[in-house]
């Protein structure tokens, strides 16, 4: 067996909890107890309650989900308040885990000067606050990493996306065709299509970049004329995108749409939409199905949402991180 660099200890934030536990219970580990205080004035801290002197800690949170009432803000800052927590215990190394990593779609200007870059100010947060290195899923732009000062954090970035077409494989979900829901993600549709011996599409997507999560016009390229398409994203957030692509796909003469996305965020009017839709596919006969990552978690799901879990996999790249292993075989 590999030497581990230091003992492994994995402590989380309470939004993070669920999550953080189901991890530790792969890597065969108890939770360090911590607990959280808010003050009245809207404060808060995290106190560790054992000894990580020496310690390879892994400091989990989940910045959106359905676990309670805190803003993505207030849980992102807790993260800080845990991280350095760790730092000042004398952890050895500190990894923040975010299996979500908030505002990622943030991540450059988009056109427009006089707004900021909030990927790159949560990366240098995260490393002021003593993260050495910050685990995530999926990263919404690889040159997020670029961001992080190397000599202080790393980003280490954890892809689903082969894991999840054994998946799918495994339980008969695909289509005729993978779609790309935009061409940004045209090389991702393109890895899916490879592993399921299926034809590509891609729709290009018009966006007004002046208000949030809108979408101007959509044009389809490719054929899905009597196919089973499987449209393929990262993120999921208020399903108005999902619901132009599937009406568009529609209308282009698809079959069933089954929807694969590794960040189903799903904040806001997402679930009456996508309910409509699937109320829509009864009436019409045509089946539709929604796959998301636990990297977001919801609570009483409808039978056409699958859960696509990743605690394993998480556990598995920690265990080679513990050990200075490779994560790219897993």
């Amino acid at each position: 067996m590999p030497t581990p660099i230091a003992p492994l200890c994995v402590l989380t934030c309470e939004s993070g909890r669920s999550f953080a536990a189901q991890v530790a219970d792969h890597l065969g580990e108890s939770l360090v107890p911590t607990h959280e205080s808010w003050f009245a004035c809207g404060e808060g801290k995290l106190v560790i309650d054992a000894n990580i002197r020496g310690c390879d800690a892994y400091v989990f949170q989940s910045c959106v989900g359905d676990h309670d009432d805190l803003s993505v803000y207030e849980r992102f800052v807790m993260l800080l308040h845990a991280v350095e927590a760790a730092k000042l215990s004398d952890a050895l190394f500190v990894t923040a885990v975010l299996p979500y990593y908030p505002g990622a779609r943030q991540d450059k200007r988009k056109g427009r000067t006089r707004e900021g870059i909030s990927a790159g100010l949560f990366a240098r947060m995260l490393s002021v606050a003593g993260a050495h290195r910050v685990l995530t899923v999926e990263i919404h732009n690889d040159a997020i990493a670029g961001m992080f000062d190397a000599s202080q954090t790393t980003l280490e970035t954890v892809y689903l996306t082969k894991h999840m077409v054994g998946w799918l494989q495994e339980r008969g979900i695909g289509g005729d065709v993978v779609v790309a829901p935009d061409v940004g993600g045209l090389e991702r549709a393109r890895w899916y299509a490879e592993r399921l011996s299926a034809d590509l599409a891609a729709l290009s997507k018009e966006r007004d970049y002046s208000r949030p999560n809108a979408v101007v016009r959509s044009t389809l390229i490719g054929q899905v004329v009597d196919r089973d398409v499987l449209l393929v994203d990262d993120i999921i957030d208020t399903a108005g995108s999902v619901v132009a692509a599937i009406e568009e796909l529609k209308h282009h003469g698809a079959r069933d749409i089954t929807i694969a996305c590794a960040h189903p965020v799903l904040s806001g009017p997402a679930w009456d939409r996508l309910a409509a839709v699937s109320e829509r596919a009864a009436n019409e006969g045509w089946h539709f199905r929604l796959v998301g990552t636990t990297t977001v978690m919801h609570d009483k799901t409808p039978d056409w949402y699958l859960e696509f879990p990743i605690e394993n996999l998480m556990a598995q790249v920690i265990t080679k991180i513990n050990s200075r292993g490779s994560v790219t075989g897993i």
